[in-house]
């Protein structure tokens, strides 16, 4: 049974505010969840959604770009935000007696940003400087360039970042324009967990006068995505490669399999992918894989890098275990990843940033589970669903995406056969 872990109320005018109440907490985190990202934005607005993380610490009509710093050290906790394809958040972590100042600082960002011309002409540097940044990372980069491959018609094939002739082109006036449209009610949520009451954070939340936005972002889903080899030419120390098999779209009620079947593909160290390329092979230092969910898209993920000259065997090796992973899950390594997530979720129940977090998917659905629930529905998972769910999803096709050296590709990525590819 689902027990209900938190509460919610819709401000008249206003946002849906969320709580998580932990009583022995000794803090709280409150956040500002706008449902806008990089997908929603035309090809001229690129990376205007990330801009705007960042201009929002720059200044509001009652404080300067100095005094909110100011305000924020003065709190003494975790101020942050962040940016992706379909959400954007600001959050900060106080100590709970302090979570009206910072309710009125979350606010104030929000809804009176001011902007300053001299301040977005300098940050634009410092997004420049965060593109230079990541390109230098080749994880990071191949991470882009496999996501443009698997949506190449389609604003999620796009970098959260944007580009630069975008951002050169989006002035003052745009970036205040795409806030008045998008940063307000309906498509904006105030959430907050650990030691605070809800009924003192909706009286709060009464007190502030909200300016009515647009409706709700409407989203085309993404036609089904690319399948094939993408090689991608760059000197590098290591050959990096992403695979992708399709996911789970965020509100799925195939997660606990998935979840699973992640876990015992390459979520930890006894994952079927650390032991045969790291630990018995030794191939690569850092190998694993992941789940990445939208509202209407998903994919199934492996990272991995290794080095150049024994890239290619690593390519076999990957895809030898993809060709038999559903065939070869056992009871006992299934019953090993329903207790790893077991732990990840009941450990998270004690982190107030974590269980924040958590209450901003409520846009994403109508409805949160606890995750109690969650675990209960991981432990009823059976080998049959977890097997033929993995088999499933593998042979649906793969986009294999792998970076190395020009004149190593073609050794690299004749190895992956037709029928790794579909």
């Amino acid at each position: 049974m689902n027990e209900i872990f938190y509460k919610e109320s819709q401000i008249s005018g206003g946002p849906l505010v969320l709580t998580h109440v932990m009583p022995q907490a000794q803090s709280v985190a409150l956040g500002v969840f706008i449902d806008i990202g990089a997908r929603d934005e035309s090809e001229a607005q690129a990376g205007i959604t990330h801009a705007l993380e960042h201009m929002l610490f720059k200044g509001t009509d009652n404080m300067d770009v100095h005094q909110l710093a100011e305000k924020l050290d003065e709190l003494g906790g975790n101020a942050n935000a962040f940016t992706s394809r379909e959400r954007t958040c600001f959050h900060l972590h106080v100590l709970h007696e302090h979570w009206r100042d910072a309710l009125a600082i979350l606010t104030d960002m929000v809804c009176h940003a001011a902007i300053p011309d001299e301040e977005w002409r300098r940050e634009r540097e410092v997004i420049y400087a965060e593109m230079a940044m990541v390109d230098d990372i080749p994880e990071e980069w191949i991470t882009d360039q496999h996501v443009a491959g698997l949506f190449p018609d389609h604003a999620i094939g796009r970098p959260v970042l944007g580009n630069h002739d975008a951002l050169a082109a989006i002035s003052r006036q745009q970036l205040d324009d795409y806030l008045q449209h998008w940063y307000r009610p309906p498509g904006l949520m105030i959430v907050a967990a650990g030691r605070i009451e809800h009924a003192e954070l909706v009286d709060a939340m009464s007190d502030i006068e909200w300016a009515t936005g647009s409706d709700r972002v409407v989203r085309i889903a993404p036609a089904r995505m690319r399948t094939g080899v993408q090689a991608l030419p760059r000197e590098m120390e290591q050959a990096q490669m992403v695979i992708s098999a399709p996911g789970i779209h965020a509100a799925s009620s195939e997660r606990p399999v998935a979840w699973l079947a992640n876990q015992m593909l390459g979520g930890g160290m006894s994952s079927h992918l650390f032991r045969e390329v790291r630990e018995k092979r030794g191939l690569a230092y850092s190998i694993g894989s992941h789940m990445n969910s939208l509202c209407d898209a998903g994919t199934w993920s492996i990272t991995c890098g290794s080095e150049t000259a024994r890239a290619a065997e690593c390519v076999d090796v990957i895809s030898d275990i993809l060709v038999s992973f559903a065939d070869n899950i056992g009871e006992e390594e299934l019953l090993r990843a329903k207790r790893q997530l077991e732990v990840q979720l009941r450990m998270g129940l004690d982190s107030v940033e974590g269980q924040m977090l958590y209450l901003g998917s409520r846009l994403d659905e109508q409805t949160l589970i606890s995750p109690a629930a969650w675990v209960d529905e991981i432990h009823a998972v059976d080998i049959k669903t977890v097997r033929q769910w993995s088999a499933e999803k593998l042979s649906q096709g793969l986009l294999w995406s792998i970076g190395a050296p020009e004149q190593a590709l073609p050794k690299i990525c004749d190895r992956i056969g037709s029928d790794h590819v579909k």
